[in-house]
Order: structure tokens, then C-alpha cells, then sequence
């Protein structure tokens, strides 16, 4: 008789704690658009060609609170679309009570790879995803819309760090604003006409030996953008472009190297050749631009002690600007 009551209690033990701790998980679609550049989003907004994106939403749902409403982190990938090391953050933050947000511009294009071309799904057509994603989610019924943030890597770490960027974000939404910003390992070869940012937290981890996206453009950045926004930098000694991936380091020959790069973005959004100064407003100008300074073939790779920081401080990172009145 002790052994079934033991039995009886542990069962209900075990039930009523996977009824508190149960995640829940919605495929949320909206409308978008498909802008080349961003300077069509700031001068052509109204009348760019619309375009259904989707992406899963998951929710660690407590039974015990059905009222609450939940801090959300809206993840976005790189050039190579979603890899196992962004869904271990997005598990990592479920496991502390956020929401999260998987956004697929990729697959909502039926498009597995923009390594090489950067032009397929551009980061001026993720950043108005993102905040169709933002506008839509800010709706939903157990997500709190004071505490959405977005984080991303590399063409996803570009949408997480520019959609901070005023001229853009106040064209698609003058209303909503992120809560914080963490882009990892984001390109940043940039001279701005335009200092004005958000003044959101916005933070970059990038790798000390990046070839892909250097670490010095971020660094220059972030020190010319200190007196006009909340940014800061940390920077992974002895690192690679994905130095938060398991495993060691490999060569990819697709890949563009932009460690000779230095573009100028100005106030319209026009991105300019080097030494031109001819707006890259389409992908054959794009593909011109890149023939002055970039190069192919880059390294990517782990680097076990980076990853271990770099998730110990996006955990941080989240919970203080996330979980904090």
C-alpha cells in the first residue's frame, strides 16, 4: 500500500509540474514586402511588392498563469539559413521563460542559402520581416509588446544591428521599438551619414579573426556611435565568423570576404561603391560594387571557449533587458 501511494503521488507530481512547464508552439504568418535596398524602403515603402512570411512561436507556457503575458526574443539566421547552434539559444532562452520567435525569410522564399549572392532575400527584406514580425507579435495575446527583442547571426546579425537604425526603422514603424538588440558577428563595413539609432540596447559579439565580417569595422562602429545610442561590443580573441558553432574550422569558398570593404550608407539608405560612389540599388550594381574590394573564400568555424562566453552573456544580456522593471 506505500509503494502505490508513493506510486499515486509521484504521478501527480510529475504531471502537475509538465502542466506548468509545457511549451506551446504556433506557426504565426503575416505580410512583408521585398525591398532591394534600403533606400527602397525609406523612399518606396508604400509600394514595394508584398510578400507572406512566416515563423514558429514558441511560448513556455505556465498552466498556473493564465494571464501572463511573456518577454519574446525574435531570432533571425544567417546566410545559411537556421543551424543548430541558433535553435540552442532559442531553447536556452525557453528554458528561462521566454518566448521565442523563429523567423524563416528564408523559407517564406523557398530560398536554403544566400551565401555567395546576398542578393536573394536581401537584409532591408529581413528587417521590414522583422518588424512585420514585431507589429504582429505585439498582438498576440500572452506576449507582453514592452518586451520584444531580436537577435541574430551574421546577414541575421545585419537585420538585428540595422533595424536600429532610425531612418529605416521610424519608414516601417514609428510606434514599436525593440527592447534590446544582440547581433552576433553582424557586418558592419559602414561609414554613416546617419548617426541616429535607437536607444535601445543594442550589443555585437563578433570574433577577433573574422574574414567574413571583420571585427574592426564593429569596433570603429560602435566607438563613433557611443555619444548618439546605448551600444557596446565584446570582442572573442583567437575567433572565427561562427565561432558559437560546435566544431572546428573549415574554408568556405562561396563565401565573401569583406575585409577590404568599406561601403558608405547615406542618409536615403543608398549603400555606395568604393572609389564610384555609385549606389549598389540593384544586384548586377551589388555584384560590380563587390569586384573592388571583396574576395571569395572565408573561414568559419568554433571556438569552444567563445561559445561558452557568448552564450553565458546572451543569457545575461536577455534577462537584463528582458526581466528588469
Amino acid at each position: 500500500m506505500k509503494n502505490l501511494s508513493l506510486i499515486i503521488f509521484l504521478f501527480i507530481f510529475s504531471t502537475s509540474f509538465l502542466s506548468v512547464s509545457q511549451n506551446i508552439s504556433e506557426q504565426i504568418a503575416f505580410t512583408s514586402s521585398n525591398p532591394f535596398s534600403f533606400s527602397d524602403v525609406i523612399n518606396n515603402f508604400d509600394n514595394l511588392d508584398e510578400q507572406e512570411v512566416f515563423g514558429q512561436l514558441v511560448i513556455p507556457y505556465d498552466s498556473l498563469n493564465p494571464n501572463k503575458k511573456y518577454p519574446l526574443i525574435i531570432g533571425v539566421a544567417g546566410s545559411m539559413g537556421w543551424k543548430s547552434h541558433h535553435l540552442e539559444y532559442l531553447k536556452m532562452y525557453q528554458d528561462l521563460g521566454f518566448a521565442t520567435f523563429e523567423l524563416n525569410s528564408f523559407k517564406s522564399r523557398d530560398i536554403k542559402s544566400t551565401v555567395g549572392e546576398q542578393n536573394q532575400v536581401t537584409t532591408a527584406a529581413m528587417i521590414v520581416d522583422a518588424y512585420k514580425a514585431l507589429e504582429e507579435l505585439s498582438d498576440h495575446s500572452l506576449i507582453n509588446k514592452e518586451k520584444i527583442s531580436i537577435t541574430g547571426w551574421s546577414l541575421g546579425g545585419a537585420v538585428t544591428l540595422f533595424s536600429a537604425w532610425l531612418p529605416l526603422k521610424n519608414t516601417i514603424n514609428t510606434e514599436l521599438s525593440f527592447a534590446s538588440h544582440l547581433a552576433f558577428y553582424p557586418p558592419c563595413f559602414f561609414e554613416l551619414e546617419n548617426m541616429e539609432f535607437s536607444q535601445s540596447p543594442i550589443h555585437i559579439l563578433i570574433g577577433e579573426s573574422d574574414d567574413w565580417t571583420p571585427a574592426d569595422p564593429c569596433n570603429n562602429l560602435v566607438n563613433e556611435l557611443n555619444d548618439y545610442c546605448n551600444i557596446d561590443i565584446t570582442i572573442y580573441k583567437d575567433s572565427h565568423h561562427g565561432f558559437d558553432r560546435e566544431g572546428g574550422l573549415e574554408i568556405n569558398e562561396n563565401g565573401y570576404s569583406f575585409k577590404d570593404c568599406m561601403f558608405t550608407l547615406t542618409s536615403e539608405g543608398d549603400v555606395l561603391m568604393n572609389y564610384l560612389n555609385i549606389p549598389m540599388s540593384n544586384a548586377l550594381l551589388q555584384k560590380i560594387g563587390f569586384l573592388f574590394c571583396a574576395s571569395k573564400g572565408v573561414t568559419i568555424g568554433g571556438n569552444l571557449e567563445a561559445r561558452n562566453q557568448s552564450f553565458k552573456f546572451a543569457k545575461e544580456f536577455m534577462i537584463s533587458t528582458l526581466m528588469s522593471n
